[in-house]
């Protein structure tokens, strides 16, 4: 079971960490279950991609001055909300971004979600897209800023070691190959849009961008 101080880690170590790890989103007595595939560390007033860069605490940004294991949500394209999960320690402001899942149940939840339809009418491509990104993953789980600042371990949304179903308790793989590469879409970042600072499980269909 995880606990407060597994979020206690630095940003780079939490993110890899969390790969394998499943999010379960639960609301008006539906749960969905998926798989973290893709994440993002953002390392707090020193990293050029990060909203904190020069120690940049103000409302939007409080939550990521919380201890680890908090809950981040921001928009994009006036739009489109992302989550995030604040790590390290209280006024470290570190965190995680989440940037692809791996849809595992609820699939017919997450489809009306998205598109509006059973999962079984999706094509081809609408499947593959279902949650290959921060801001179609928060659309799928009804992510918004009603979460902002909530405990990643909460009775709506939590991370969870394993998930159970049929009566079996599936737990999440311990020994992963990850891969490294840039993050996306910080072209503003100057040296720090090169950091190797993205993660993703080898072999996963469901990453955002490879």
């Amino acid at each position: 079971m995880i606990e407060e101080k597994f979020f206690l880690q630095n940003g780079i170590a939490l993110a890899k960490a969390l790969l394998g790890k499943y999010l379960i989103r639960q609301y008006s007595g539906k749960a969905i279950i998926t798989q973290i595939v893709e994440t993002e560390a953002y390392m707090g007033v020193q990293d050029k991609g990060a909203h904190v860069y020069g120690d940049k605490r103000t409302e939007r940004t409080k939550p990521l001055y919380l201890s680890g294991g908090h809950i981040y949500i921001y928009l994009i394209y006036g739009m489109y909300y992302c989550i995030n999960i604040s790590a390290n320690a209280k006024d470290i402001p570190e965190c995680v971004l989440i940037r692809a899942l791996k849809p595992i149940d609820g699939l017919d939840e997450i489809a009306g979600n998205r598109y509006g339809s059973r999962y079984e009418e999706l094509n081809r491509y609408q499947i593959k897209n279902l949650l290959n990104g921060p801001g179609k993953l928060c659309q799928g789980l009804l992510i918004d800023k009603t979460l902002n600042g909530k405990s990643i371990l909460s009775d709506q949304i939590r991370i969870s070691d394993f998930y159970r179903k049929d009566g079996r308790e599936i737990r999440a793989e311990s020994d992963l190959s990850i891969q490294e590469d840039k993050r996306v879409n910080i072209d503003y970042a100057e040296e720090a849009k090169d950091f190797l600072w993205r993660f993703y499980m080898e072999g996963s269909p469901y990453v955002s961008k490879r």
